[in-house]
């Protein structure tokens, strides 16, 4: 994959929410053509909780045969955060290194996956949007917590849901994934219906509450975080 960030990539809040600003209207929700061939699973670690710009940063992307769930290609970057813990502008701190590592990828997966949230934001940009905005691909966030909004608590059962409102919008959808675990949160970001979203992210977790395009790039990035630092 080809991308790249601005070079005027914002290193302080007044700059990242001109971004969001200008950014968010580029959003768009509309059905998958087709079903995905591929899924990406994308996530972040970090070398401390100081929640500076400084803190070390390990991207994650693993791309999986949506049918078999198989490994067909991944990718890893290593750096620094470059941007401090701000709620809301969680995104700056790690897109730099997601799209180092999204680079670095022989296969473009046809949905992306975040860890982390995309309409269910308190602006409506959240990472999975930013991130679909900026490669053009169906982007979706599934967030182990929520953000924001309420909700009833959703039934039981594997595949049962309860949307998410926040000042009157559905902005997320509470999913449950197995039978009697709590709930993931599923947004949509960008070229993805929350239908569809929800679809997908419970087709990708056929035994763990979390999908394994999540629980596989989880993986990865904190071994490539234990692997760089001393």
């Amino acid at each position: 994959m080809r991308l790249q960030l601005a070079p005027d990539w914002p290193s302080d809040e007044s700059g990242a929410y001109r971004v969001q600003e200008q950014l968010r209207p580029l959003v768009r929700t509309a059905p998958l053509a087709a079903p995905p061939r591929t899924l990406a699973g994308l996530d972040v670690a970090y070398g401390g909780s100081h929640g500076s710009a400084q803190d070390r940063v390990a991207a994650a992307v693993v791309v999986l045969d949506a049918q078999t769930l198989e490994v067909v290609d991944r990718a890893t970057a290593v750096g620094t955060a470059g941007f401090p813990y701000v709620p809301g502008l969680f995104a700056f701190r790690e897109l730099p290194m997601l799209v180092a590592a999204l680079e670095q990828l022989g296969t473009v997966p046809e949905l992306l996956l975040c860890d982390g949230q995309g309409l269910a934001h308190p602006r409506r940009f959240g990472l999975a949007c930013h991130l679909g905005v900026l490669t053009g691909l169906p982007t979706l966030g599934v967030a182990k917590t929520p953000l924001l909004g309420s909700w009833d608590e959703p039934g039981p059962a594997r595949g049962d849901s309860a949307d998410v409102r926040d000042g009157g919008e559905v902005v997320a959808r509470m999913l449950r994934t197995q039978d009697g675990v709590k709930p993931v949160t599923v947004s949509t970001g960008h070229l993805v219906t929350l239908d569809d979203a929800c679809a997908q992210v419970l087709a990708a977790a056929p035994r763990f509450r979390l999908p394994e395009t999540t629980r596989l790039a989880d993986r990865l990035c904190r071994d490539a975080l234990a692997a760089a630092l001393p």
